[in-house]
């Protein structure tokens, strides 16, 4: 059997000869980053086959790999298959470190009526922790003082833990990571697939719990508490999230006809699911919607009020799934759509996490290109927001047609020096080695086309124009970075909801703080999902025809 060597980890397993590198890799426990869950679709999974040992791979693909990095012995770890013994440096990506994350949200005042109270009985020396009036149990001494709570915002990217005093509502600190799942799948129907055996399941579930539990200490150690008197934790996140933080298969999410295996509004023992927090701690599962529309979105749907809203609102939050609701006077309908990777810089030749060299902002003026990156250093990437830019400018330059082609003539010359040929194809160039590829711009086709034809089958679902729309809310980490012209630019949104937009923030975390501080609107929200209409966009008529209608660069 042949060897594989993994040099970096100082690592060796014994493997099947046609293995792939990153099988491999994870049968000696060496991580490598592999959003599309080796389906050679993402090019991230970068290794370095070194020596001469490279002539010993067989090479399926290579996506996204220059010339000089296949001289240099760069290869997919999803596409090598070893044929004999071969040694392997793994190859750090660097959107994992200083990755961007947003940890503030819409802001929902809410009366203090958490579900924990503590109760000294000073004739035994002890305190009674209660839950909803209910003892959990008791602790040695006077702790009537010490009572915290966590919010936790599983997204599909990342992971962000805040801590707050139950005695004021106080939030004392917030910390945030990147999500460990998302280095074996990316988006959730890949986590979903991924996680239908028992051992997929368990790989994603004790991933994120081990996340979870590095949170909750640097939380604690930061706000000087001790995180054995964290009595609650509220979980908010996508329905697939949720399944797999509590170790629930997400199989049925995945095959018609679309069914969560839970529904939430209820509680789990912290303790079952090996959280660092008190040994008596809760985890509340907000209510959820359905299978592509969870609790983030609930959430959501608590931090803007739109249950109390008059008028027509619509909520978008936009990430791998595109989810929405639109309020007419209170009355709910949502949908959701699979946009995809693309905006998370997943299948996008430069594409990267929001990091410290991701280009995050662009314009064309008539000096030039004009770019932002983030920590204002060299461009080595391209994240969501700058993708979403520079294809929202090229468009309006006429430098990218409807139909998403690369146009290559009549431009002004300091225009066309940004065309170059790369591999033999046509790329706008945004800097050394950072362009933008014709398939780059398929994939935003595809991404956006995805969530404007979820917009308008919803709006149509409820006989409403996007004229008659009052107001439309942006919520997500992402979503708070975009530029609201870009997205009526590539026209992800129509023109109409131009100077309606407002941007949320995290209203995942902020709509699941509302949830640990108030127990009455637990109850309040399982009735307001009941009367939700849910919108399957499977069964709606003609989808196909509008979805490719949706995929032009149009605005209107």
């Amino acid at each position: 059997m042949p060897v594989v060597y993994f040099k970096s980890n100082d690592k060796v397993v014994d493997v099947i000869a046609g293995t792939t590198v990153l099988a491999a890799a994870r049968l000696a426990e060496v991580m490598i980053d592999s959003p599309c869950n080796g389906n050679g679709t993402c090019g991230k999974c970068k290794v370095k086959i070194t020596g001469d040992f490279a002539n010993k791979m067989v090479l399926r693909g290579n996506l996204g790999l220059s010339n000089i990095e296949k001289f240099q012995g760069i290869a997919l770890a999803c596409c090598a298959e070893v044929q004999d013994d071969v040694e392997v440096e793994t190859i750090d990506r660097l959107d994992n470190e200083s990755l961007q994350i947003l940890s503030t949200g819409q802001h929902l005042m809410v009366e203090l009526a958490c579900s924990i109270q503590k109760v000294y009985d000073n004739q035994v020396g002890k305190t009674k922790v209660i839950a909803n009036g209910v003892l959990l149990g008791v602790e040695e001494g006077d702790t009537v003082q010490t009572n915290y709570g966590a919010v936790v915002d599983i997204g599909t990217t990342t992971v962000v833990l805040a801590l707050f005093d139950l005695h004021s509502g106080q939030e004392l600190v917030t910390v945030s990571a990147l999500n460990p799942q998302s280095r074996y799948a990316q988006d959730v129907l890949s986590r979903i697939k991924y996680a239908s055996t028992s051992e997929g399941l368990d790989t994603m579930y004790f991933a994120l719990i081990n996340e979870l539990n590095h949170l909750l200490i640097e939380a604690a150690a930061k706000a000087k508490i001790n995180r054995h008197h964290v009595y609650e934790i509220v979980f908010s996140g996508n329905t697939c999230m949720l399944h797999l933080a509590t170790r629930v298969n997400p199989a049925s999410l995945g095959k018609y006809p679309y069914l969560p295996a839970l529904y939430g509004h209820e509680q789990v023992h912290a303790a079952d699911h090996g959280l660092q927090a008190s040994p008596l701690a809760g985890i509340y599962l907000p209510p959820i919607i359905s299978a592509y529309v969870g609790p983030d979105i609930t959430s959501g749907i608590l931090a803007a009020q739109l249950t109390e809203l008059t008028g027509i609102s619509l909520f978008i939050d936009i990430g791998t799934n595109g989810e929405m609701a639109l309020s007419k006077d209170g009355s709910l309908s949502v949908t959701s759509t699979a946009a995809g990777p693309a905006f998370e810089g997943m299948n996008i030749a430069c594409g990267m996490r929001a990091a410290a060299g991701a280009i995050e902002a662009f314009t064309i003026t008539d000096e030039g290109l004009k770019m932002k990156t983030i920590g204002d250093g060299a461009a080595i990437g391209i994240c969501g927001s700058g993708l979403i830019d520079v294809v929202g400018e090229l468009v309006v330059h006429d430098i990218i047609g409807k139909n998403g082609k690369l146009k290559d003539g009549n431009l002004p010359e300091y225009l066309a020096e940004h065309l170059v040929k790369r591999e033999g194809k046509t790329v706008f160039s945004l800097g050394e080695n950072v362009y933008l590829s014709q398939k780059d711009i398929r994939q935003v086709q595809l991404a956006k086309g995805a969530i404007r034809a979820g917009i308008e089958a919803l709006l149509t679902s409820q006989g409403v124009t996007g004229q008659e729309v009052d107001r439309i809310f942006i919520a997500g980490s992402f979503g708070y970075h975009l530029n609201p012209d870009s997205l009526i630019h590539i026209g992800l949104l129509p023109q109409s909801f131009h100077n309606k937009i407002q941007f949320l923030g995290n209203t995942s975390k902020s709509g699941g703080q509302a949830f640990l501080l108030n127990r009455f609107v637990r109850g309040r929200m399982a009735e307001a999902v009941k009367a939700i209409h849910v919108i399957e966009l499977a069964t709606v008529d003609n989808f196909d025809r509008l979805f490719a209608k949706c995929l032009e660069f149009s605005s209107v």
